[in-house]
């Protein structure tokens, strides 16, 4: 305690009472301004502008001609640009277009690719000498029309413009049918084979390379339609998706072809016929690998589709007999045995007794190896190689039968061997 006090009696010591001094007016002292430094006068400084070029290309390519001809390298270049007065750089830039590789120039690319600009992007489709020549089909006169034959011919002989979908097993005469029909009425038939690859420049036209210029050409599409002449889409299922460039086509009002910008007008005749082993469902059951299911506005497009079966006995007997005649290999004897044979094999595969069929177009086959080997036994074997070596067996025992006048039942069940 007594610690506290004696600190608080020393710092008593130090407060001033006031007195009467201090009662006196302040004074005011004026204040003097600092002494100023001296001025330093400000320098504006400018970025010089890089001094413009008037060098011209021209003049730097005369001077590079003259100088080192029309292929030189980088020491050319450095010599018209100190030439000049310019960097490299300039130079080299206003070479550009004259480059040809790596520190190499060419004054004579920048010519070609001026008169590859200077060059129309596309031109009329130009005549070509398959565009002339006769495009109807010649008349078969081993020809026999069954089926749908005088059903295609009225609707081609209508000149209208009515689309046709064919159908039926490989070999019946689908196309054969179609060919005849216009030969018969001396129409100009296109006919274009369809597959998976192809696509709107196979069909519609596209351009190409003609002596070093773009031209447009017309597909078979556009040749038929400005022709008036029957198109004919064979193999029509085995198309993909691109098939469907044929829309409005298939509507008959015309085409507008985008790439050229012309619309296309059908001439009067025009019309389209599709050939098919399937109705452009696919194939369920495998026999005809490839084909695919159409687009159902496409199929839509198709008025009428007929159905084309094989042709019966009696008119496949005279197909082959005016067939043998024609080839100087007349054997009626040898044609009936055909007909009978086939005509069993077909009735036998509808009942699912067999998994393969002997076509009109394969007894045809059998005839002309027959108008060349003259062996009725060799004609038949080497047409039906084709099949596995069960089912071979199988035709070749029932022909056998067949020839040797033999009972066979004409139920399709009992009629062939269990073996086939």
């Amino acid at each position: 305690m007594l610690k506290k006090l004696i600190q608080l009696a020393s710092w008593s010591s130090l407060i001033r009472k006031p007195n009467d001094t201090d009662k006196q007016p302040l004074s005011i002292i004026p204040l003097t301004p600092p002494p100023q430094s001296p001025t330093i006068p400000s320098v504006q400084t400018t970025t010089p502008m890089p001094r413009v070029s008037n060098l011209s290309t021209e003049a730097l390519v005369s001077f590079i001609q003259e100088n080192h001809g029309n292929e030189f390298g980088s020491e050319a270049v450095r010599d018209a640009a100190t030439h000049f007065e310019v960097s490299y750089p300039t130079a080299a830039k206003r070479l550009e277009s004259f480059k040809s590789g790596y520190g190499r120039w060419n004054l004579t690319v920048a010519e070609r690719l001026e008169q590859t600009f200077e060059a129309p992007a596309a031109e009329p489709a130009i005549e070509t000498p398959q565009m002339q020549i006769d495009l109807i089909p010649r008349k078969d006169d081993s020809f026999v029309s069954f089926g749908n034959f005088s059903d295609i011919k009225k609707v081609i002989s209508s000149g209208q413009f009515y689309p046709v979908f064919i159908t039926g097993l490989s070999g019946n005469g689908k196309t054969f049918g179609v060919e005849q029909a216009c030969a018969q009425l001396k129409r100009e038939l296109i006919r274009v084979n369809i597959t998976i690859e192809t696509d709107e420049d196979d069909l519609i036209g596209g351009f190409r390379l003609v002596n070093g210029n773009t031209v447009w050409h017309n597909g078979p599409v556009i040749e038929a339609m400005q022709r008036g002449a029957v198109l004919l889409l064979d193999e029509i299922d085995l198309a993909s998706n691109k098939i469907m460039c044929l829309q409005s086509i298939l509507e008959g009002t015309g085409v507008f072809l985008k790439k050229i910008g012309q619309f296309i007008k059908p001439s009067d005749g025009f019309n389209v016929i599709a050939t098919a082993n399937t109705k452009g469902k696919g194939s369920d059951d495998g026999r005809f690998i490839g084909t695919n299911v159409l687009n159902e506005a496409f199929l839509e497009r198709f008025p009428v589709t007929f159905e084309q079966d094989y042709p019966t006995i009696a008119t496949e007997t005279k197909i082959l007999n005016k067939l043998a005649e024609k080839l100087g290999c007349p054997d009626e004897e040898f044609v009936d045995n055909l007909t009978k044979w086939a005509d069993i094999i077909r009735r036998t595969f509808k009942t699912g007794g067999v998994d393969e069929v002997i076509s009109t177009r394969r007894l045809v086959h059998v005839i002309r190896a027959f108008s060349i080997f003259k062996n009725r036994k060799k004609a038949i074997d080497v047409c039906i190689n084709r099949f596995d070596d069960v089912t071979k067996q199988g035709f070749l025992d029932l022909y056998g039968k067949v020839d040797a006048k033999e009972e066979i039942e004409t139920e399709a069940e009992e009629a062939t061997p269990a073996t086939f």
